[in-house]
Protein backbone atom coordinates (compact mmCIF):
# COMPACT_ATOMS: atom_id res chain seq x y z
CA UNK A 1 0.00 0.00 0.00
CA UNK A 2 1.39 3.55 -1.38
CA UNK A 3 1.67 6.50 1.68
CA UNK A 4 -1.49 8.20 0.28
CA UNK A 5 -3.66 5.13 0.17
CA UNK A 6 -2.73 4.14 4.00
CA UNK A 7 -2.81 7.57 4.90
CA UNK A 8 -6.67 7.33 3.42
CA UNK A 9 -7.52 3.87 4.46
CA UNK A 10 -6.29 4.55 8.24
CA UNK A 11 -8.72 7.84 8.37
CA UNK A 12 -5.43 10.76 8.32
CA UNK A 13 -6.99 12.76 6.03
CA UNK A 14 -8.06 15.74 6.47
CA UNK A 15 -7.82 19.53 5.42
CA UNK A 16 -4.45 20.04 3.13
CA UNK A 17 -2.84 21.99 0.80
CA UNK A 18 -2.12 19.01 -1.51
CA UNK A 19 -4.73 18.58 -4.32
CA UNK A 20 -4.31 15.04 -5.19
CA UNK A 21 -2.70 12.90 -2.49
CA UNK A 22 -1.03 10.37 -4.49
CA UNK A 23 1.57 13.33 -4.65
CA UNK A 24 2.68 12.82 -1.70
CA UNK A 25 4.21 9.33 -2.95
CA UNK A 26 6.20 10.63 -5.33
CA UNK A 27 7.13 13.76 -3.84
CA UNK A 28 10.98 14.73 -4.01
CA UNK A 29 11.36 16.25 -0.92
CA UNK A 30 10.71 14.10 2.09
CA UNK A 31 10.98 15.90 4.68
CA UNK A 32 8.47 16.60 7.27
CA UNK A 33 7.71 17.99 10.57
CA UNK A 34 4.80 17.55 13.93
CA UNK A 35 4.67 20.32 16.51
CA UNK A 36 3.83 19.82 20.27
CA UNK A 37 3.54 22.35 23.11
CA UNK A 38 4.32 21.46 26.34
CA UNK A 39 1.37 22.14 27.96
CA UNK A 40 1.36 18.91 30.45
CA UNK A 41 4.09 16.79 31.22
CA UNK A 42 2.48 13.59 29.47
CA UNK A 43 1.03 13.59 25.91
CA UNK A 44 -2.63 12.22 25.83
CA UNK A 45 -4.02 10.03 23.28
CA UNK A 46 -5.49 12.95 21.27
CA UNK A 47 -1.34 13.73 20.54
CA UNK A 48 -0.74 10.17 20.10
CA UNK A 49 -3.12 10.09 16.97
CA UNK A 50 -1.38 13.05 15.01
CA UNK A 51 2.02 10.77 16.28
CA UNK A 52 0.83 7.67 14.56
CA UNK A 53 -0.16 9.16 11.52
CA UNK A 54 3.63 10.93 11.64
CA UNK A 55 4.60 7.00 12.21
CA UNK A 56 3.15 6.36 8.64
CA UNK A 57 5.01 8.87 6.61
CA UNK A 58 8.01 7.50 8.40
CA UNK A 59 7.49 3.91 7.55
CA UNK A 60 6.97 5.16 4.06
CA UNK A 61 11.03 7.22 3.67
CA UNK A 62 9.95 10.41 4.87
CA UNK A 63 12.49 11.73 7.49
CA UNK A 64 10.50 13.42 10.52
CA UNK A 65 11.75 16.48 12.33
CA UNK A 66 9.82 16.40 15.14
CA UNK A 67 8.92 20.26 16.85
CA UNK A 68 8.88 20.38 20.87
CA UNK A 69 7.78 23.98 21.52
CA UNK A 70 9.61 25.77 23.80
CA UNK A 71 8.61 28.94 22.87
CA UNK A 72 5.25 28.70 22.10
CA UNK A 73 4.36 26.75 24.87
CA UNK A 74 5.42 29.94 26.95
CA UNK A 75 2.35 31.72 25.20
CA UNK A 76 -0.14 28.98 24.47
CA UNK A 77 -2.03 27.67 21.62
CA UNK A 78 -5.63 30.35 21.68
CA UNK A 79 -8.35 28.42 22.70
CA UNK A 80 -11.89 29.17 21.47
CA UNK A 81 -13.30 30.15 24.47
CA UNK A 82 -10.66 32.17 26.34
CA UNK A 83 -7.15 32.64 27.28
CA UNK A 84 -4.55 30.25 28.52
CA UNK A 85 -2.77 30.63 32.14
CA UNK A 86 0.65 31.29 31.63
CA UNK A 87 2.78 28.23 32.65
CA UNK A 88 5.99 29.11 35.17
CA UNK A 89 8.85 28.48 32.99
CA UNK A 90 10.84 25.62 35.01
CA UNK A 91 7.21 23.82 34.62
CA UNK A 92 7.44 24.07 30.75
CA UNK A 93 11.56 23.18 31.05
CA UNK A 94 9.88 19.96 32.84
CA UNK A 95 7.23 19.04 30.74
CA UNK A 96 9.85 19.33 27.28
CA UNK A 97 11.65 16.64 28.91
CA UNK A 98 8.61 14.27 29.49
CA UNK A 99 7.35 14.26 25.96
CA UNK A 100 10.13 14.11 23.90
CA UNK A 101 10.37 11.04 25.48
CA UNK A 102 6.97 9.87 24.28
CA UNK A 103 7.27 11.11 20.79
CA UNK A 104 10.47 9.65 20.31
CA UNK A 105 9.16 6.20 22.23
CA UNK A 106 5.87 5.99 19.43
CA UNK A 107 7.56 7.95 16.08
CA UNK A 108 10.66 5.53 15.88
CA UNK A 109 13.36 6.82 13.03
CA UNK A 110 17.19 6.45 12.95
CA UNK A 111 16.68 10.32 11.57
CA UNK A 112 14.68 11.31 13.30
CA UNK A 113 15.52 14.77 14.44
CA UNK A 114 14.06 16.83 17.39
CA UNK A 115 14.14 20.17 17.78
CA UNK A 116 12.83 22.88 20.01
CA UNK A 117 11.94 26.62 18.96
CA UNK A 118 12.64 28.12 21.81
CA UNK A 119 15.94 27.66 20.78
CA UNK A 120 16.09 30.36 17.92
CA UNK A 121 13.18 32.34 19.26
CA UNK A 122 15.69 33.53 22.00
CA UNK A 123 18.40 35.24 20.70
CA UNK A 124 15.64 37.00 18.76
CA UNK A 125 15.07 40.56 18.99
CA UNK A 126 11.39 42.23 19.31
CA UNK A 127 12.52 44.81 16.08
CA UNK A 128 13.57 41.87 14.20
CA UNK A 129 10.52 39.58 14.30
CA UNK A 130 8.00 42.51 13.45
CA UNK A 131 10.26 43.84 10.41
CA UNK A 132 10.20 40.55 8.88
CA UNK A 133 7.11 38.38 10.18
CA UNK A 134 4.63 40.74 11.03
CA UNK A 135 5.43 43.06 8.08
CA UNK A 136 4.65 39.80 6.00
CA UNK A 137 1.29 39.59 7.40
CA UNK A 138 -2.11 41.76 7.03
CA UNK A 139 -4.54 42.73 9.96
CA UNK A 140 -7.39 41.86 7.97
CA UNK A 141 -5.40 38.45 6.86
CA UNK A 142 -5.10 37.33 11.27
CA UNK A 143 -8.05 38.81 12.28
CA UNK A 144 -10.42 36.58 9.39
CA UNK A 145 -9.05 33.91 11.77
CA UNK A 146 -12.04 31.71 12.98
CA UNK A 147 -10.37 31.67 16.54
CA UNK A 148 -10.07 35.35 16.73
CA UNK A 149 -13.33 35.92 15.58
CA UNK A 150 -14.86 33.66 18.30
CA UNK A 151 -12.51 36.06 20.75
CA UNK A 152 -13.92 39.02 19.28
CA UNK A 153 -17.46 38.87 18.60
CA UNK A 154 -20.46 39.13 20.08
CA UNK A 155 -19.62 37.64 23.49
CA UNK A 156 -16.72 36.78 22.96
CA UNK A 157 -13.84 36.84 26.04
CA UNK A 158 -11.37 38.76 24.12
CA UNK A 159 -8.02 38.23 23.07
CA UNK A 160 -4.42 38.87 24.35
CA UNK A 161 -1.76 40.87 22.09
CA UNK A 162 0.27 37.67 23.18
CA UNK A 163 -2.35 34.61 21.95
CA UNK A 164 -3.20 37.17 19.09
CA UNK A 165 0.76 36.34 18.01
CA UNK A 166 0.63 32.70 18.27
CA UNK A 167 -0.06 32.32 14.56
CA UNK A 168 2.84 34.08 14.14
CA UNK A 169 5.43 32.65 15.97
CA UNK A 170 4.33 29.13 14.75
CA UNK A 171 4.14 30.06 10.93
CA UNK A 172 8.11 31.22 11.84
CA UNK A 173 8.59 27.60 12.87
CA UNK A 174 8.10 26.55 9.44
CA UNK A 175 9.93 28.93 7.60
CA UNK A 176 12.65 28.36 10.08
CA UNK A 177 12.73 24.87 9.19
CA UNK A 178 12.17 25.36 5.67
CA UNK A 179 15.38 27.53 5.71
CA UNK A 180 17.64 25.81 8.02
CA UNK A 181 16.63 22.15 7.02
CA UNK A 182 14.72 22.39 4.03
CA UNK A 183 11.63 21.01 5.55
CA UNK A 184 8.64 22.03 3.01
CA UNK A 185 5.72 19.80 4.63
CA UNK A 186 3.59 20.14 7.69
CA UNK A 187 1.45 17.89 10.00
CA UNK A 188 -0.70 18.55 12.01
CA UNK A 189 -3.78 18.01 13.29
CA UNK A 190 -7.41 19.27 11.68
CA UNK A 191 -7.63 22.15 14.60
CA UNK A 192 -4.15 23.31 13.93
CA UNK A 193 -4.54 23.64 10.07
CA UNK A 194 -5.02 28.35 10.18
CA UNK A 195 -2.11 28.25 12.27
CA UNK A 196 -0.16 26.11 10.17
CA UNK A 197 -1.11 28.06 6.89
CA UNK A 198 0.86 31.28 8.18
CA UNK A 199 4.11 29.25 7.61
CA UNK A 200 3.18 28.37 3.78
CA UNK A 201 2.14 32.14 3.57
CA UNK A 202 5.77 33.39 5.33
CA UNK A 203 7.74 30.52 3.03
CA UNK A 204 5.97 32.17 0.06
CA UNK A 205 6.48 35.60 0.66
CA UNK A 206 10.10 35.81 2.24
CA UNK A 207 11.13 32.54 0.13
CA UNK A 208 9.48 32.53 -3.07
CA UNK A 209 9.24 28.89 -1.91
CA UNK A 210 6.31 26.53 -1.83
CA UNK A 211 5.14 24.23 1.47
CA UNK A 212 2.34 22.17 2.17
CA UNK A 213 0.31 21.69 5.10
CA UNK A 214 -1.55 18.13 5.38
CA UNK A 215 -3.99 17.34 8.13
CA UNK A 216 -5.92 14.72 10.23
CA UNK A 217 -8.91 14.79 11.59
CA UNK A 218 -9.32 14.62 15.52
CA UNK A 219 -10.51 11.84 16.89
CA UNK A 220 -13.77 11.59 18.45
CA UNK A 221 -15.02 9.79 21.37
CA UNK A 222 -17.29 7.36 20.33
CA UNK A 223 -19.30 7.86 23.76
CA UNK A 224 -19.42 11.03 24.50
CA UNK A 225 -19.13 12.70 21.13
CA UNK A 226 -16.14 14.87 22.43
CA UNK A 227 -12.68 15.09 20.92
CA UNK A 228 -9.68 13.10 22.74
CA UNK A 229 -7.98 15.45 24.89
CA UNK A 230 -6.93 17.30 28.31
CA UNK A 231 -9.41 20.47 27.38
CA UNK A 232 -12.27 17.93 26.96
CA UNK A 233 -12.08 16.46 30.72
CA UNK A 234 -11.68 12.82 29.30
CA UNK A 235 -8.02 12.55 28.92
CA UNK A 236 -5.76 9.63 28.63
CA UNK A 237 -2.61 9.97 29.09
CA UNK A 238 0.34 8.22 27.50
CA UNK A 239 2.82 8.83 30.76
CA UNK A 240 2.09 5.53 32.87
CA UNK A 241 3.07 6.62 36.22
CA UNK A 242 3.01 10.05 37.76
CA UNK A 243 5.61 13.37 36.64
CA UNK A 244 4.40 15.20 39.33
CA UNK A 245 1.22 16.24 38.20
CA UNK A 246 -0.97 13.59 38.17
CA UNK A 247 -1.91 13.56 34.40
CA UNK A 248 -1.05 10.05 33.90
CA UNK A 249 -2.80 6.63 32.89
CA UNK A 250 -1.53 3.24 34.92
CA UNK A 251 -1.03 0.71 32.19
CA UNK A 252 -4.26 -1.56 33.11
CA UNK A 253 -6.32 1.64 32.79
CA UNK A 254 -5.02 2.17 29.60
CA UNK A 255 -5.51 -0.99 28.51
CA UNK A 256 -8.89 -1.13 29.79
CA UNK A 257 -9.83 2.26 27.86
CA UNK A 258 -9.73 0.02 24.83
CA UNK A 259 -11.01 -3.27 25.65
CA UNK A 260 -14.39 -1.37 26.84
CA UNK A 261 -14.93 0.53 23.14
CA UNK A 262 -17.96 -0.45 21.71
CA UNK A 263 -18.29 -2.63 18.72
CA UNK A 264 -19.07 0.90 16.49
CA UNK A 265 -16.23 2.47 17.22
CA UNK A 266 -13.42 -0.49 17.17
CA UNK A 267 -13.16 -0.31 13.43
CA UNK A 268 -12.28 3.09 13.11
CA UNK A 269 -9.80 3.09 16.33
CA UNK A 270 -8.16 0.09 15.40
CA UNK A 271 -6.78 1.77 11.93
CA UNK A 272 -5.91 4.61 13.62
CA UNK A 273 -3.88 3.34 16.60
CA UNK A 274 -2.31 0.55 15.99
CA UNK A 275 0.48 -0.84 13.55
CA UNK A 276 -1.82 -3.97 12.16
CA UNK A 277 -1.20 -3.82 8.07
CA UNK A 278 -4.58 -3.51 6.34
CA UNK A 279 -4.70 -7.43 5.87
CA UNK A 280 -4.37 -8.18 9.15
CA UNK A 281 -7.29 -5.68 10.07
CA UNK A 282 -9.69 -6.48 7.90
CA UNK A 283 -9.00 -10.33 9.45
CA UNK A 284 -9.29 -9.03 13.06
CA UNK A 285 -12.60 -7.12 11.76
CA UNK A 286 -13.92 -10.71 10.43
CA UNK A 287 -13.20 -12.65 13.14
CA UNK A 288 -14.82 -10.29 15.14
CA UNK A 289 -18.59 -10.03 13.20
CA UNK A 290 -18.60 -13.84 13.60
CA UNK A 291 -18.04 -14.01 16.97
CA UNK A 292 -18.53 -10.53 18.39
CA UNK A 293 -19.27 -11.98 21.99
CA UNK A 294 -15.58 -12.56 21.93
CA UNK A 295 -14.58 -9.32 21.73
CA UNK A 296 -11.54 -9.88 19.24
CA UNK A 297 -11.52 -6.72 17.59
CA UNK A 298 -11.40 -4.84 21.51
CA UNK A 299 -8.92 -7.10 22.12
CA UNK A 300 -6.33 -6.55 19.35
CA UNK A 301 -6.93 -2.81 19.61
CA UNK A 302 -6.33 -2.74 23.13
CA UNK A 303 -3.07 -4.88 22.54
CA UNK A 304 -2.00 -3.36 19.70
CA UNK A 305 -2.24 0.45 21.02
CA UNK A 306 -0.80 -0.40 24.64
CA UNK A 307 2.24 -2.00 22.43
CA UNK A 308 2.68 1.10 20.41
CA UNK A 309 2.98 3.42 23.74
CA UNK A 310 4.36 1.07 27.12
CA UNK A 311 5.89 -1.69 24.76
CA UNK A 312 5.83 -5.16 23.73
CA UNK A 313 6.72 -6.57 27.06
CA UNK A 314 4.26 -4.73 29.20
CA UNK A 315 1.51 -5.26 26.44
CA UNK A 316 1.91 -9.17 27.30
CA UNK A 317 2.23 -8.64 31.26
CA UNK A 318 -1.08 -6.58 31.33
CA UNK A 319 -2.95 -9.21 28.90
CA UNK A 320 -2.09 -11.64 31.02
CA UNK A 321 -2.72 -9.76 33.94
CA UNK A 322 -6.17 -8.98 32.86
CA UNK A 323 -6.79 -12.36 31.55
CA UNK A 324 -5.65 -13.94 35.34
CA UNK A 325 -8.14 -11.08 37.01
CA UNK A 326 -11.26 -11.52 35.42
CA UNK A 327 -10.95 -15.30 35.05
CA UNK A 328 -14.25 -16.58 37.18
CA UNK A 329 -12.17 -19.15 37.82
CA UNK A 330 -9.25 -17.59 39.88
CA UNK A 331 -9.13 -17.67 43.43
CA UNK A 332 -7.80 -14.34 44.96
CA UNK A 333 -6.90 -16.00 48.12
CA UNK A 334 -4.48 -17.96 46.76
CA UNK A 335 -2.03 -15.46 44.94
CA UNK A 336 1.42 -15.41 47.35
CA UNK A 337 2.92 -11.97 48.17
CA UNK A 338 4.84 -12.22 45.08
CA UNK A 339 2.17 -12.29 43.05
CA UNK A 340 0.54 -9.19 44.48
CA UNK A 341 3.40 -7.44 44.58
CA UNK A 342 4.35 -8.50 40.90
CA UNK A 343 0.71 -6.83 39.88
CA UNK A 344 1.54 -3.60 41.80
CA UNK A 345 3.64 -2.74 38.86
CA UNK A 346 0.76 -2.75 37.11
CA UNK A 347 -2.74 -1.37 39.27
CA UNK A 348 -2.98 1.47 41.79
CA UNK A 349 -0.97 0.91 44.95
CA UNK A 350 -1.52 1.96 49.02
CA UNK A 351 0.67 2.05 51.46
CA UNK A 352 0.05 -0.44 54.19
CA UNK A 353 -1.76 1.48 57.44
CA UNK A 354 -4.26 3.11 55.26
CA UNK A 355 -7.73 2.58 56.16
CA UNK A 356 -9.90 1.12 53.63
CA UNK A 357 -12.66 3.26 53.37
CA UNK A 358 -10.01 6.02 53.09
CA UNK A 359 -8.12 3.98 50.57
CA UNK A 360 -11.64 3.31 48.76
CA UNK A 361 -12.06 7.04 47.91
CA UNK A 362 -8.04 8.06 47.94
CA UNK A 363 -7.32 5.53 44.72
CA UNK A 364 -10.74 6.19 43.38
CA UNK A 365 -12.85 2.94 43.93
CA UNK A 366 -15.14 4.85 45.49
CA UNK A 367 -16.16 8.82 44.55
CA UNK A 368 -16.81 9.25 48.48
CA UNK A 369 -16.51 7.75 51.71
CA UNK A 370 -20.52 7.23 51.96
CA UNK A 371 -20.12 5.52 48.90
CA UNK A 372 -17.16 3.02 50.20
CA UNK A 373 -19.60 2.00 53.05
CA UNK A 374 -22.65 1.63 50.67
CA UNK A 375 -19.85 -0.81 48.79
CA UNK A 376 -18.42 -2.65 51.51
CA UNK A 377 -22.38 -3.17 52.71
CA UNK A 378 -23.54 -4.65 49.45
CA UNK A 379 -20.71 -6.99 49.29
CA UNK A 380 -18.99 -5.48 46.51
CA UNK A 381 -15.28 -4.98 48.49
CA UNK A 382 -13.34 -8.08 48.98
CA UNK A 383 -9.60 -8.38 49.90
CA UNK A 384 -7.62 -11.45 48.66
CA UNK A 385 -11.00 -12.83 47.71
CA UNK A 386 -12.62 -12.24 50.84
CA UNK A 387 -15.99 -10.08 51.20
CA UNK A 388 -14.87 -7.08 54.06
CA UNK A 389 -18.03 -5.25 55.09
CA UNK A 390 -16.26 -3.13 57.80
CA UNK A 391 -13.77 -0.37 57.64
CA UNK A 392 -10.60 -2.30 58.74
CA UNK A 393 -6.80 -1.04 58.61
CA UNK A 394 -5.35 -2.33 55.49
CA UNK A 395 -1.76 -3.49 57.08
CA UNK A 396 -0.67 -6.68 55.14
CA UNK A 397 0.04 -7.14 51.59
CA UNK A 398 -3.44 -7.44 49.62
CA UNK A 399 -5.47 -7.11 46.76
CA UNK A 400 -8.89 -5.16 46.51
CA UNK A 401 -11.04 -5.58 44.17
CA UNK A 402 -14.52 -3.33 43.49
CA UNK A 403 -16.88 -4.88 41.79
CA UNK A 404 -16.04 -6.17 38.59
CA UNK A 405 -13.56 -4.71 37.25
CA UNK A 406 -11.77 -1.80 39.94
CA UNK A 407 -8.29 -3.47 41.80
CA UNK A 408 -6.47 -1.89 44.30
CA UNK A 409 -2.81 -3.00 45.44
CA UNK A 410 -1.81 -3.09 48.95
CA UNK A 411 1.97 -3.11 49.79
Amino acid sequence: MKLSEELIYRGFAAETTIENPADLDTRESKKFYWGADPSADSLTIGNLAALMMCACFVRHGYEPYLLVGGATGQIGDPKENGERELKPLDEIEHNKSCIKAQIERVVKSDSVKMVDNFNWFRDMKYLDFLREVGKAFSMTQLLDRQFVQNRIGDGGSGISYAEFSYTLIQGYDFLHLYRTYGVDLQLCGADQYGNCTSGIHLIKRLEDGKADVWSTPLVIDPVTGRKFGKSEGNAIWLAASDNGSGNYTSIFDFYQFWLNQPDEAVEYLIKIYTLYDKEAIEDILKQHSEHPEKRIAQRALARGVTEVVHGHENAEAIENLITMLFNKETNFSEFSEDEILEFAKYLPVAKKGIMLVDALVDYGLAESKKKAREFMSQGAITINGVKVSDDIELNQTAIIKKGKNKFLIVK
